[in-house]
């Protein structure tokens, strides 16, 4: 998986155009600068690398069959795509919600989608990637419709109309979910006693 970065609108534009004309490199330049993001969502919501990487993989071939309706006028790659693949995140967390199985958290530790900071010694990597699983672990516990709001409020950072607008549901509903979800997530986490929450 490629270094994230961002795209200018005309160049998400031109990659779109190219790889629905049938160019592998433009392709594979979107896949390698959104892959990590839809990565990230996907684990949020199923809470195991191996799922998340199915899912990222099923979400990138949706996205390839969808870039015919891509229109820039529109906004740009980035609006596109990440749109696109919340739906379909959001839309595979509740068929699995329908029909739950007994799911756990794994351990990520040989998986290189998370961001390292330049100059991060060992012992600060650790004690990251370890708060990461537990707050991903405390997450997994939350009710399935307050999970949904904490982690696109909080983790993808989308404002209170863009849920609205994804989940059709009342913009009270989704503030008082969000609201009732931080509150949840906290006494998890204190639970859990787990440390230096405030540093995520």
């Amino acid at each position: 998986m490629g270094a994230t970065k961002v795209l200018a609108t005309g160049e998400g534009a031109e990659l779109a155009r190219r790889a629905r004309a049938g160019d592998g490199a433009a392709w594979e330049e979107i896949v390698a600068t959104y892959s990590r993001r839809i990565y990230n969502l996907a684990y949020r919501f199923t809470g195991r690398v191996e799922a998340a990487e199915d899912l990222t993989q099923e979400v990138f071939v949706r996205l390839y069959r969808s870039l015919d309706q891509y229109d820039p006028r529109q906004g740009d790659l980035q609006n596109w795509l990440m749109r696109l693949a919340r739906n379909l995140i959001i839309d595979d967390y509740r068929r699995r919600e329908r029909t739950p199985q007994e799911t756990h958290a794994e351990d990520i530790e040989a998986h290189a989608y998370h961001l390292r900071a330049a100059e991060a010694s060992p012992q600060t990597e650790v004690e990251r990637h370890e708060l990461s699983a537990q707050v991903q672990a405390a997450i997994n516990r939350l009710p399935p419709d307050l999970r949904v709001c904490v982690i696109l409020r909080d983790i993808e950072e989308l404002s209170y109309q863009e849920i609205v607008d994804l989940l059709k549901i009342p913009e009270g509903t989704v503030k008082s979910r969000i609201n009732r979800g931080r509150i949840e997530l906290a006494r998890i986490l204190r639970r859990m006693r787990v440390i230096g929450v405030d540093a995520l």
